[in-house]
Formats: C-alpha cells, sequence, structure tokens
C-alpha cells in the first residue's frame, strides 16, 4: 500500500509551530534578563567594594604589625647598646625590613600602594588602589628621664595625617 500525504492549509504540518521557522528571543523577554543583571549589578557591586576595603584594610594590619615588630626589636637592640628602649625619629630608620611600596620621602603617600612618613605631622601614610590615603599617627616615646618609653602606633585614620 502506497501512502501519500496532501499539504494543505488544513493540514498539521502547515501550521507555523514553535519550531525553527521561530528565531530571537521576544521583547519581554529581553527586558526581563535585562532587569535581572541590572538586579545582580546593584546587589553585587556594592558587595565587591566591600570586600576589596576590608582586603586593603587587612593588607594595612599585616603591614603596621610588621612595622611594629620591627620597631619593637630595634627598641630591644637600643636597650642592649644603651640601657634605654626607644624608636627612633623616622620610623623606617629602625627597619631592617621596609613595608613593599615604601618611599623615603618626607610627605604623605601620593601613589597607589606607597608608605611613607611625613615628619612634620608624625604619619606614617598609605595611599590605597582607590586613591584615598590614611595614616597612622607614629610616637617616638621618650628616650631620655625616668619615664623612659618606646613609642606607639595610633589607629588608622581616613584621611592624610594633621
Amino acid at each position: 500500500m502506497k501512502h501519500t500525504t496532501t499539504k494543505g492549509k488544513n493540514n498539521k504540518e502547515s501550521k507555523m509551530t514553535n519550531s525553527n521557522n521561530t528565531k530571537g528571543f521576544t521583547l519581554i523577554e529581553l527586558i526581563m534578563v535585562t532587569i535581572i543583571l541590572g538586579i545582580l549589578a546593584a546587589v553585587a557591586i556594592p558587595r565587591y567594594m566591600t570586600s576589596i576595603t576590608k582586603a586593603e584594610e587587612a593588607a594595612e594590619d599585616a603591614v603596621l604589625s610588621s612595622i611594629t615588630a620591627g620597631l619593637e626589636s630595634y627598641a630591644t637592640e637600643q636597650m642592649m647598646a644603651t640601657g634605654r628602649r626607644f624608636w627612633p625619629d623616622n620610623p623606617w630608620v629602625g627597619l631592617e625590613t621596609k613595608p613593599a611600596g615604601w618611599a623615603n620621602t618626607d610627605a604623605d603617600a601620593a601613589n597607589d600602594g606607597e608608605w611613607r612618613f611625613k615628619t612634620s605631622t608624625a604619619n606614617i601614610t598609605h595611599q590605597r588602589g582607590d586613591n584615598t590615603v590614611h595614616h597612622w599617627d607614629y610616637t617616638k616615646g621618650t628616650q631620655t628621664g625616668a619615664n623612659a618609653a618606646p613609642g606607639s602606633m595610633g589607629a588608622r585614620e581616613a584621611t592624610a595625617g594633621d
């Protein structure tokens, strides 16, 4: 038996279906995808920026801990040599290993990742990747008299020193 098919307006084969005959996305689908991407970006970008800030703070804390440890080592060496523990006038002088990005320039940090000491304000400053400058007050301590004591490092402040 031979079967023949007829093609006509009422036949199923001639009707438009969602097969290869339709291509692309509808306008509503594109708008919905755009809205969803916008919402994701609105949530993700601030979280990303917060992560960067916290990472830079953690890196600064690590560098400051290293600086403080180096200055304590310097104070111990001074104790053995002179009988008094003290930190130097310029913190970079007391460090055997300087932090990455340090500059021996008497000014606030001016380049990304740079560490400087400014003598007029007695501040250690660091410039972050977003061009903000943060500083820590540096006190060399008392080097003479009965109350001689090593210095101290202040807390992070979100500006160049005054």
